[in-house]
């Protein structure tokens, strides 16, 4: 079987190339796809200066029967070389994103979301005919509507100081610094995205080691994001001023070596299971030990069995805990709270929490 290529840039038409990849290979595409912009002449500022524009030769169509064929095609392509828990961002402006959006459920996507990038410094409108297209949409798509998909929400909290992530991302364009330039010192490329907007996409929806494609690629903002976050790359790009713009530019990132720092928050349901017997057989709690309920009107004893029995009920941590209170279940790690040494007492999950980190689980 084709291994696929890893951590590198290619230089190539990006239908051609994801048909060649093996199938079901790849855990997240970012698909920034030509915009088909319809540009109808120059377009100036009020002191008459030429604003630069996308008028390069990649995102002109004769029509849109054409990008629509184009549209088609990559998807395609792009869905065969996803894996089944994969899934697929596409983002674009209302020039194309409700024909692409359109074409990617009629080849059997399953919309998740569509998020509102709200650019805090979009270029004005200079006629003066319009609103100021102050925003782009991003489609986030699994393959099936039952299909089991990375969304990693604990992160994304956690990214917007322990708030639900909201599907309106408010950030600005990308300008400055980052922003690269070309031989002649101008822009290397016209629409090139900021880093923080891949940041989101990737820490949301992939897992560190995960494999990362941008048929795309441009000057390489998914590439260099991924290797900066401890993922995989693979980016495609016909234009080959992009692509050495790209290679220089990762090849000035360092590889990310400390799993730590580029590693998320896990959720629970993902944490390594422990029994609640464990803690009784390394000693973190001694048979004997009393169990008390929030309201402390409840108590039960711990045995050796790691099973715990109250007044009129044993069982489980979870069994009595449900019994005592009259509840259909119970979660007993959050439940039952034991004394510390400092006669506190605390929720088991931090016992469970202690014995994981001294297990290196």
């Amino acid at each position: 079987m084709k291994k696929v290529p890893e951590n590198q840039i290619v230089c190539a038409d990006s239908v051609d190339y994801m048909r060649s990849l093996p199938k079901e290979s790849v855990d997240m595409i970012f698909a920034d796809p030509p915009y088909n912009l319809q540009l109808g002449g120059d377009l100036y500022r009020p002191n008459n200066s030429r604003v630069a524009a996308v008028d390069d030769h990649w995102d002109k169509f004769d029509d849109f029967d054409a990008y629509d064929r184009l549209t088609r095609d990559w998807l395609a392509a792009a869905r065969r070389v996803l894996k089944p828990t994969g899934t697929l961002w596409v983002i674009g402006s209302y020039h194309n994103i409700f024909r692409v959006g359109a074409a990617l459920q009629n080849i059997g996507f399953w919309v998740l979301n569509d998020v509102v990038w709200v650019k805090t410094n979009p270029m004005p409108n200079f006629k003066g005919r319009r609103f100021t297209n102050a925003h782009e949409t991003l489609v986030w798509c699994s393959k099936s509507q039952d299909a089991r998909y990375t969304f990693n929400y604990e992160a994304m909290k956690a990214l917007n100081d322990d708030l639900q992530m909201r599907s309106d991302w408010v950030l600005p364009i990308c300008t400055g610094e980052e922003r690269l330039k070309g031989p002649d010192g101008k822009k290397a490329h016209p629409t090139q995205k900021p880093e923080a907007l891949l940041h989101r996409v990737i820490v949301a929806s992939t897992d560190p080691g995960d494999l990362v494609l941008d048929p795309f690629s441009g000057t390489g903002t998914t590439a260099a994001v991924a290797k900066k976050l401890g993922r995989r790359y693979l980016g495609i790009e016909r234009e080959e001023a992009y692509v050495a713009v790209s290679k220089k530019r990762l090849a000035a990132i360092p590889e990310a070596n400390d799993a730590e720092a580029v590693a998320h928050t896990t959720p629970k349901r993902k944490e390594p299971r422990i029994p609640f017997g464990a803690l009784v057989e390394t000693g973190m709690l001694s048979p004997g030990a009393l169990l008390v309920s929030p309201c402390r009107r409840h108590t039960a004893k711990v045995r050796a069995d790691g099973t715990i029995i109250s007044a009129d009920h044993k069982g489980s941590i979870h069994q009595v805990g449900a019994a005592v209170q009259g509840a259909p279940s119970c979660n007993g790690w959050t439940y039952w709270q034991v004394k510390t040494d400092a006669a506190k007492a605390v929720p088991l999950d931090m016992l469970r929490q202690k014995y994981r980190a001294e297990a290196a689980l």
